[in-house]
């Protein structure tokens, strides 16, 4: 399982997203430039449920290393997601009122995306390296001596 680099890959999008669940999002300043009121990801109902579908994911593609063709899928997938995510983080990003400051952690979805769709790359290099050997071996059990 962690001899392979989509591995990694997919340990360190899991990790991004899993720390998206207790990082803060965004903060507002106040009077004096004082932190008046911080807002997590958790808060929003809609980054809560993208965000366990993520990670749900993640860790789906994670564990799946014995099927490749059903972890490329999943890693795909999860990598949609994020990129969704990151969508409505930058229409918050952009809609919200002067004040508002977002953390650097707003652009964890996206490399989290990125490492997914870096994983499936190597899952789809090793399942057609996989086919190929499969094919070459049912050529020579076919060719008569």
């Amino acid at each position: 399982m962690w001899q392979r680099i989509q591995t990694l890959f997919l340990a360190i999008a899991l990790g991004l997203v899993a720390a998206l669940f207790f990082c803060v999002k965004a903060y507002s300043i106040g009077q004096g430039g004082v932190h008046a009121q911080e807002a997590t990801y958790i808060q929003a109902f809609p980054y809560l449920v993208l965000l366990i579908v993520a990670a749900i994911l993640q860790l789906i593609a994670l564990f799946a290393f014995r099927v490749r063709v059903f972890q490329l899928r999943t890693s795909v997938l999860a990598g949609i997601v994020l990129v969704a995510l990151q969508a409505w983080l930058a229409f918050d990003y952009f809609t919200a009122p002067d004040g508002v400051v977002f953390s650097f952690t707003a652009i964890f979805p996206l490399l989290a995306a990125v490492f997914d769709f870096f994983a499936a790359r190597y899952i789809l290099r090793d399942q057609l390296l996989v086919e190929s050997a499969t094919r070459l071996r049912s050529r020579k059990k076919n060719r008569k001596v």
